[in-house]
């Protein structure tokens, strides 16, 4: 795509500011605050849903409460990249934070579960851009090659909310009430908001006049969300054979294709051509979609193999998943340090996924039987081998665009890595559902199976999750492996393109 000549107010914008180490700090501590109010609020809603129910007097349609939140902050993260290239990083984030607090203010003032619901999409529309945002922000401050230092704080969100969450939303709902959850958004996003307002008018700007492709977007809304729908309701509320849920993916499938064709057709697409045409965002944002989604499975369903086949306690099973969160922090420090001192930095990542297959394999051939300690290590290993493939991708899509196309580069590989997420979820629930009435246990729901009535032995059917993400894995491996490995940059300036050979 050829750059259009940039208008007289974008040629008189201010030159960057190079930033002090205090302000980078400062400024890192804002996005990784951003980062953690969306991580968070992924999490702590599950085990509060029960009281919320019962309070609102309506259980039925306490899944939506979940599913809208990850549909609405699922479909909006590419249009916060691209809107993010076009009037700057600063307004991006201000205006997902404003959204992201709006919509927690709903939640905690909502008189039924249908205006709780609604105020959760809100809150989504919000939530969805804070993440890639901030990702985005890091890029923008600091080089490829020292990028990689602060990816352990990246992954370091990820896992408090995944363990903190849980546990901090039943003690909240128990003790106090279920709308202080969406109150707490208020002081964090406030100072979140402070923060982007300050310390983000002194980041180097690279806004363009550029277009956004209303058209694009509502094909690509309304393909991810019925994509999202048919995998949600798979399973638990249709059959997956059911017409209702194959219409949905047919119906997904050509507003999938509709959104290809306009990408082709458009003066200037969502997702620009050059950005899509990268064969290192193309691989790198694949390997990532895999590798996410094969973590975020386990993360669901390890707490299921502990209640189910180690006979574990809810809480037990709760504390047992430590290792697996440690172990991803663990893996993305080691690989981000070693992305600042070697030239072929793929290799730790390449290693780290290999040594994820093989415990994942050892968990498949070994289902039960093995000591606790056994299962732990292996999921530890499992989890550290992903780590390491976290830094790897993100920082190789952002050294290989240029800095204009920062935020559209880093959202479309959130989006994707999110979608990858949903669908390896469904994939391991629909292992799970129809695997055991295979070993006479039928179930109807997922739901099902935290009842003590559930029985049966079921270490059979984990054998064939955890062989489904071995292959998870592999697919990255792969797709990491077809990845060209380019010298990260030292400077924030665009990338070289490589010659031809």
């Amino acid at each position: 795509m050829m750059n259009v000549p940039l208008p007289s107010s974008a040629a008189q914008l201010p030159p960057p500011v190079q930033l002090t180490q205090r302000e980078i700090h400062a400024i890192l501590f804002g996005v990784v605050l951003a980062m953690l109010l969306a991580a968070l609020d992924q999490t702590i809603v599950a085990t509060a849903l029960a009281t919320i129910g019962k309070d609102l007097g309506d259980v039925e349609h306490l899944p939506w409460v979940v599913t809208i939140y990850l549909l609405s902050s699922t479909v909006v993260t590419p249009l916060y990249g691209k809107a993010s290239d076009i009037w700057g990083r600063r307004l991006a984030m201000l205006v997902a934070i404003a959204t992201f607090v709006a919509g927690s203010v709903a939640c905690a003032l909502a008189p039924s579960i249908y205006a709780l619901i609604v105020a959760r999409a809100l809150q989504g529309l919000g939530g969805g851009g804070l993440i890639s945002l901030a990702q985005t922000i890091l890029g923008d401050i600091l080089p490829p090659r020292e990028r990689s230092r602060y990816q352990a704080h990246v992954a370091s969100v990820f896992a408090l909310s995944s363990l903190v969450g849980p546990v901090l939303g039943g003690l909240i709902s128990q003790h106090l009430h279920w709308s202080v959850i969406f109150w707490i958004n208020l002081p964090l996003g406030g100072l979140a908001f402070w923060m982007a307002n300050s310390l983000l008018r002194r980041l180097p700007r690279h806004e363009r006049p550029h277009k956004l492709d209303f058209a694009g977007a509502g094909l690509l809304v309304a393909a991810t969300v019925s994509l999202l729908l048919a995998l949600s309701w798979g399973g638990t509320r249709y059959a997956w054979i059911s017409p209702e849920v194959f219409g949905t993916f047919a119906v997904s499938a050509a507003l999938w294709g509709l959104f290809a064709l306009r990408q082709r057709r458009a003066a200037e697409p969502l997702i620009p051509t050059e950005v899509l045409a990268n064969r290192v965002v193309m691989f790198g944002t694949l390997a990532a979609c895999f590798g996410m989604g094969t973590f975020v499975g386990l993360s669901i369903y390890a707490p299921l193999y502990f209640e189910l086949v180690m006979h574990l306690s809810a809480s037990d099973s709760g504390v047992a998943l430590i290792p697996l969160m440690i172990g991803t922090v663990a893996g993305a420090t080691i690989s981000g340090r070693f992305m600042m001192y070697v030239r072929r930095y793929k290799r730790v990542a390449l290693v780290g996924l290999s040594l994820g297959i093989l415990a994942q394999l050892a968990l498949a051939v070994w289902p039960s039987g093995l000591p606790f300690w056994q299962v732990e290590v292996l999921l530890a290993a499992s989890s550290m081998g992903l780590g390491t493939l976290l830094p790897v991708s993100t920082i190789s899509i952002q050294n290989a665009v240029k800095v204009h196309q920062l935020g559209t580069a880093t959202a479309t590989m959130n989006f994707f890595r999110q979608l990858g997420a949903a669908v390896i979820v469904a994939v391991f629930g629909a292992i799970l559902l129809g695997g055991s009435a295979l070993v006479g246990v039928p179930v109807s729901s997922l739901e099902t199976f935290s009842s003590p009535a559930a029985g049966g032995d079921l270490a059979p059917v984990f054998r064939w999750i955890f062989a489904a993400a071995a292959l998870g894995l592999a697919i990255a491996l792969t797709f990491l492996a077809f990845m060209e490995e380019r010298p990260l940059r030292t400077t924030v300036a665009d990338p070289v393109t490589p010659k031809a050979t």
